[in-house]
């Protein structure tokens, strides 16, 4: 059976989303502070999950991307964003490992 979505359709549409996911970003970075107030949440709890989880899932995989996405959501919640942020550092850091450990195996 031929599947309809092949392993260069999908890395086109990741991709994809991942540059439109950060434009909403470059606002809220460059913006007027008075007016990227109003659409901060979605800054933080939409768009940087997406682009983390598109990020993720073309450099390492689906499942690093759903745990990478996890991880920044409640680390960010919990423990603000310095934490989220040396999270990421971690996860990237034990894949790499793993990912090493596995080729000498």
């Amino acid at each position: 059976m031929k599947t309809l979505v092949t392993p260069e359709i999908k890395r086109v549409i990741l991709r994809w989303t991942h540059l439109i996911a950060v434009i909403p970003l470059l606002g809220y970075v460059y913006g007027d502070p008075q007016e990227v107030v109003q659409y901060a949440s979605a800054v933080r709890f939409f768009f940087v999950p997406a682009i983390m989880l598109t990020g993720y899932w073309m450099y390492a995989g689906f499942s690093v991307g759903v745990i990478g996405v996890a991880l920044w959501l409640v680390t960010n919640h919990y423990f603000g964003s310095g934490t989220a942020i040396l999270s990421q550092f971690a996860l990237f850091a034990t894949w790499k490992i793993w990912q090493k450990l596995r080729k000498h195996s």
